[in-house]
């Protein structure tokens, strides 16, 4: 994935969805986190694997991101929680939308943009075993024409 632009900071990315989700649209939303949070954001302590977004009561959340508790910090909170996604109220209904027709919400990267920390989110369909293996031979494919090319 490339560099969002030059104001932008890659935190984390979240490799392991483009392989297990074949990924359809892209959403950018703020993250409602907590001092020590940003801080241990910024020492790069985040995971976002197994991660994913949900609509409650008209609010969406993000749950199983895990932030490491901050180094210097005395406030040890955990490091699971489900934390709150900033989204305008017509974006979380077209979100809705599209999440009742069987679609995931996942996120596939966290970054900092001009110095708020945001969370790009994708609407993903989950790839079935034989998915993944066809992925894996046409990407082996393709590598070994550009191996033979290049000599």
């Amino acid at each position: 994935m490339r560099e969002k632009s030059m104001r932008t900071k890659i935190i984390a990315r979240n490799k392991r969805a483009w392989h297990n989700y074949k990924i359809l649209e892209k959403v950018e939303a703020g993250i409602q986190l907590l001092g020590s949070e940003v801080k241990s954001l910024r020492e790069g302590k985040v995971s976002l694997a197994d991660s994913f977004a949900r609509i409650d009561k008209g609010e969406v959340f993000l749950y199983n991101m895990h932030i490491s508790p901050y180094s210097h910090s005395t406030d040890k909170g955990d490091p699971t929680r489900s934390r709150k996604l900033l989204l305008h109220r017509r974006e979380i209904e077209a979100l809705l939308g599209k999440l009742s027709k069987g679609l995931s919400l996942i996120p596939l990267s966290l970054y900092f943009k001009r110095g708020r920390v945001k969370v790009e989110l994708a609407f993903a369909i989950g790839k079935r075993e034989f998915d993944k293996r066809e992925a894996i031979k046409k990407r082996e494919a393709e590598r070994e024409i550009r191996k033979r090319l290049k000599k």
